[in-house]
């Protein structure tokens, strides 16, 4: 299989990561939004939305969306639970981290981290973006105080998913001091057997 991505997207991390603990081999392709090649014409005839990552499997078919592409990688593994209700509770930190914590603290991370964007960073703007993403942590944090993954007892890819943007939180300006289950779960996913940094891509 091919993942097409970026080595320094936290979305794009979120597949590598995963495969990675589940020990399976796949190529990295190095695709990137900022130099325009996912905007090429062989690129969005694979992905016409012209966004990474971007699964492709074996058969030639694609995946595209970074948390689809946990689902569909982490079925029939532990990381996605075969119970109706465990499964819905993944699904639903899943949703969350698309909905308020990407939104927030991956947008605030990227316009400190690439210079292209920081005409966007207004005061105000970078502002809301703290308060939001503090609020999604804080949000995680009451979890994290009564289980030791965010579905239950077990990892999961809702850990996968929400682990890529969290680790580079303090990047983005938020306190996870102010966090200590948050920053104690942060330990635990990197303790896990095959984990992987986000700059780590497997030898082609």
């Amino acid at each position: 299989m091919r993942i097409y991505g970026m080595l320094d997207s936290g979305n794009c991390y979120k597949p590598r990561l995963l495969m990675a603990l589940l020990g399976r081999p796949f190529e990295h392709v190095e695709t990137s939004s900022r130099d325009g090649t996912t905007r090429t014409p062989g690129y969005l005839a694979k992905n016409p939305i012209g966004k990474v990552p971007l699964l492709e499997l074996d058969d030639g078919r694609f995946i595209a969306e970074s948390n689809a592409i946990l689902l569909y990688l982490g079925e029939g593994t532990r990381y996605v639970p075969a119970d109706p209700h465990d499964r819905a509770v993944v699904h639903q930190w899943l949703f969350f981290e698309q909905y308020s914590h990407e939104p927030n603290i991956a947008v605030r991370r990227s316009l400190i981290v690439y210079p292209e964007r920081a005409h966007l960073a207004t005061p105000e703007r970078m502002a809301g973006l703290l308060e939001a993403g503090n609020k999604a942590l804080a949000v995680m944090e009451t979890q994290l105080a009564k289980t030791p993954w965010l579905a239950g007892a077990a990892p999961s890819v809702a850990d996968v998913a929400l682990f890529a943007y969290t680790q580079d939180a303090g990047l983005a300006g938020y306190d996870l001091n102010a966090f200590p289950h948050v920053a104690g779960w942060l330990d635990r996913v990197r303790l896990l057997d095959g984990f992987r940094g986000m700059d780590w891509q497997p030898t082609n």
